[in-house]
């Protein structure tokens, strides 16, 4: 006699429990707030933002160069007279305006 036992209804519902949970923290793992795509979003984020960092800092550097020069502790000749033409519209006597 050939006698086939049927499988327990726990078995299955065990390994769908555990299929289910395993799939669910693959999913989390990879797509979750904490997940690799995030990880990777995040890091771009980081390096786009460093980048403006670094921008802002050489325009910091520029500033303060130029603050430096036209300080009363060291006066740039060239600077001080770009500053009167831009500024005030100050020309030499020599000079021809050309507009």
């Amino acid at each position: 006699m050939n006698h086939r036992k049927k499988p327990a209804l726990g078995v299955f519902v065990y390994f769908a429990i555990a299929f289910a949970l395993g799939t669910y923290f693959t999913f989390a793992a990879v797509q979750g707030d904490f997940g690799l795509f995030s990880r990777a979003e995040i890091e771009a984020e980081a390096e786009t933002l460093q980048a403006q960092l670094d921008e802002l800092n050489a325009e910091i550097a520029v500033m303060e160069n130029l603050t430096r020069r036209l300080s009363d502790t060291y006066l740039d000749l060239d600077l001080l007279d770009e500053q009167a033409r831009s500024v005030i519209g100050l020309l030499r006597n020599d000079e021809i305006v050309i507009r």
